[in-house]
């Protein structure tokens, strides 16, 4: 859509091809409806680092348009934004359904022609250049082509890797797609009694064959079959990986702004403090109220002991639940659940000066067709807007690119 209404905007006259019955399908789901549509931090330079080794590739397209440019797009079409924790900018009222109705208005309002419910089968090539696109409603022609397709991720969307096949029978690279910022399967059967509150400030570390591989601070979550929320999605790569030859494991920390020996010191104060208690209420003011009942059975101490009775064993134990509570990953949740596909069109076979193909020379990529991709946080939606807007101005004839 971005792509489409940029092109429209320099003077090209578009058609826009829509699998679904309507456009921006999938951002109706993005950041649980509330659509996280980027990320505050508007230096370009320290933007491409969340990206790794690829990052720079981006810069082009985040000078041309970038966070200051998204925030003004949506804001001046009646969009308001804010920017949370972390620097994550979201609509300030209606989310991800207000996003996809402006993006709707950008491209009618453009002037582009829009083809819904028609789906691409097939695209037409002779000599290094696509002649048209065959479709479920006919073929189509043009000088010029933009592919934007998205990835592999939540296939009921329409996303299942059309753009990845033509791209490939065309000559292009493939870096092999992947998923990727997903829930987390653990071992452990006893995730699903904690859905209801989310855990804040807390540490995760990860840890294949016990040797440290990850790490992250911020906030998370337990689901029916595991883990989810920000943290977990930024380490579910490196599991993935690491699950191929490794046992992997998580290791939370609650309180991880306070040191083992402080926390342990706050443990024998707080339990000396309800000395004539029983166990079992003694965990008020450490944990949350649904978490204590499994704190309890984890620890292994008779929730009837006075505390007075607890031994500096079962102090020990319970200190580890607190600071190095271990968990077994045995999965992830795959393309089903994941945010965004890593991998794509190499950036080896892309001008990222112009989003153009080096291998077809009417044919632009933009999205998650290319091997771009960042953590949460708003970082892939701006890899969007960014390569969509870069996409649609170079195909314009107005740029003679």
């Amino acid at each position: 859509m971005f792509a489409a209404g940029f092109a429209a905007l320099n003077g090209a006259k578009v058609l826009l091809l829509e699998k679904n019955r309507r456009c921006g399908v999938k951002i109706l789901i993005t950041g649980k409806g509330r659509c996280n549509v980027t990320n505050g931090d508007a230096d370009p330079l320290r933007f491409v680092e969340h990206f790794g080794r690829n990052g720079k590739a981006l810069l082009t397209a985040l000078y041309a348009f970038g966070v200051s440019d998204t925030i003004a797009f949506f804001e001046e079409r009646g969009l308001a934004l804010q920017t949370e924790r972390g620097g994550r900018v979201f609509p300030a009222r209606g989310g991800a359904a207000e996003v996809q109705k402006v993006l709707q208005r950008f491209v009618e309002e453009a002037g582009v022609e829009l083809r819904a419910d028609c789906r691409v089968e097939h695209l037409a090539m002779t000599g290094g250049r696509i002649d048209a696109v065959e479709t479920s409603r006919g073929a189509f022609t043009a000088e010029r082509f933009i592919v934007a397709t998205g990835g592999l991720s939540y296939p009921e969307t329409g996303c299942t890797g059309d753009g990845y096949r033509w791209a490939e029978q065309s000559g292009h690279r493939l870096v092999t797609p992947q998923a990727s910022l997903m829930p987390i399967a653990l071992a452990e059967d006893w995730t699903g009694e904690l859905l209801n509150f989310n855990l804040k400030n807390v540490k995760i570390r990860i840890c294949a064959d016990g040797k440290p591989i990850g790490e992250r601070f911020g906030e998370a979550f337990f689901t029916r079959g595991g883990m989810g929320g920000p943290i977990i999605l930024d380490l579910s790569s490196t599991i993935r990986d690491a699950l191929a030859s490794s046992k992997v494991t998580l290791h939370l920390d609650l309180k991880p702004a306070v040191s083992e020996d402080l926390f342990d010191k706050r443990l024998q104060r707080e339990l000396a403090e309800q000395s004539n208690k029983n166990f079992c209420n003694a965990l008020g003011g450490l944990l949350p109220r649904d978490m204590t009942p499994r704190f309890l059975l984890l620890s292994g101490i008779d929730p009837e002991k006075k505390c007075h009775s607890v031994t500096r064993e079962e102090r020990k134990t319970l200190l580890g639940l607190f600071k190095n509570l271990t968990m077994t990953v045995t999965g992830h949740e795959g393309m089903k659940k994941a945010i965004i596909t890593a991998g794509g069109v190499s950036l080896k076979d892309v001008d990222m000066r112009t989003m153009r193909s080096k291998k077809v020379e009417n044919l632009y990529f933009a999205g998650e067709m290319i091997d771009l991709d960042g953590p949460t946080g708003g970082f892939n939606l701006q890899v969007c807007w960014s390569t969509g807007h870069l996409a649609g101005t170079s195909a314009a004839p107005d740029c003679g690119a």
